[in-house]
């Protein structure tokens, strides 16, 4: 067994569900700039959505599975990386799509969809290319999810500071004309002291041993933008959507990732640094991406 192995990080319970008021509240902050003509046009035209799906539940775990081939990792390692793969796209990506001046509708759209998606996909792709690598299928274990708990989460973290947020921007348009952007930037302060005190708390483990997985992060999370974005690309799509639809395959669900990890493979120290710094490094570089954007009008971008 890997030394890595063996690490327990301080995770908990309490902490998942403060993770999820704040991102409520980033996906609050969102809808208020929302309509419901956005989401109108969204559905009169699918085809974003469906190479949205195709890039988060087919391309990022092919292509994850030829990186861990390419740089064999430690298996434990290996088998986190095909774990966020296999997850589906992260709340927070709906914040960085509206602020690299992207689809916001359509990422909203996509990560409702593949949160309901993951119920299946998720255990399946992790079964699928996890079994495929010898060394990672002798720790493979079968994963199940509960869909009353899947359908819950998708409520309680989109649906309903969604709703309140575009029912607030309809009620109250001068209010959230003036309070819009603080709202923003204090959900996205309070995300960011959350993730620093979540590093904190584990900083001895981060510090000894995530040497071993900062590179392949990196070069992971970049194959995931990189996928999203080529793949609206060759589709066709408008700058807007290439913009949500490479964010969404570079944002990954990892406290999904960690939650499955601490309940069906018993906080497999590999696999949970490796969630855990991706959890970390895909909001620098969402941030990176998302502000580089923003500089840039879609409309004349190339």
């Amino acid at each position: 067994m890997n030394e890595m192995d063996l690490v327990r990080l301080n995770f908990n319970p309490g902490s998942l569900w403060v993770l999820n008021f704040i991102i409520g509240l980033v996906m609050f902050g969102v809808a208020l700039d929302l309509k419901v003509a956005d989401f109108k046009a969204v559905l009169v035209t699918p085809k974003p959505v469906l190479i949205g799906m195709l890039g988060q539940f087919v391309l990022l775990p092919a292509f994850s599975f030829l990186l861990v081939l390419a740089i064999h990792p430690s298996p434990s390692v290996a088998l986190g990386m095909l774990l966020v793969a296999a997850c589906p796209g992260g709340n927070i990506s709906n914040f960085l799509t509206h602020y690299a001046r992207g689809n916001t509708a359509l990422s909203i759209t996509m990560t409702a969809l593949s949160t309901a998606v993951a119920i299946v996909m998720t255990p399946f792709n992790l079964s699928l290319w996890g079994g495929l690598n010898p060394e990672t299928n002798q720790i493979l274990k079968a994963v199940a999810l509960d869909p009353l708990e899947m359908l819950l989460a998708v409520f309680l973290l989109l649906g309903l500071p969604m709703s309140i947020g575009m029912w607030v921007g309809h009620r109250f348009p001068r209010f959230v004309e003036r309070a819009h952007k603080p709202v923003k930037i204090f959900s996205l302060g309070v995300f960011g002291l959350f993730v620093l005190g979540a590093l904190g708390a584990n900083w001895q483990y981060f510090l000894k041993y995530v040497g071993f997985v900062v590179f392949a992060v990196f070069l992971h999370n970049g194959i995931a933008l990189l996928t999203g974005y080529f793949a609206a690309k060759f589709a066709g799509l408008p700058e807007r959507d290439r913009r949500a639809v490479s964010i969404e395959v570079g944002i990954q669900n990892s406290a999904l990732g960690l939650i499955l990890i601490f309940n069906f493979f018993g906080g497999l120290g590999g696999m949970a640094i490796v969630t855990a710094w991706w959890g970390i490094w895909h909001i620098v570089s969402g941030l990176t991406v998302a502000t580089i954007w923003s500089r840039r009008d879609p409309g004349t971008a190339s």
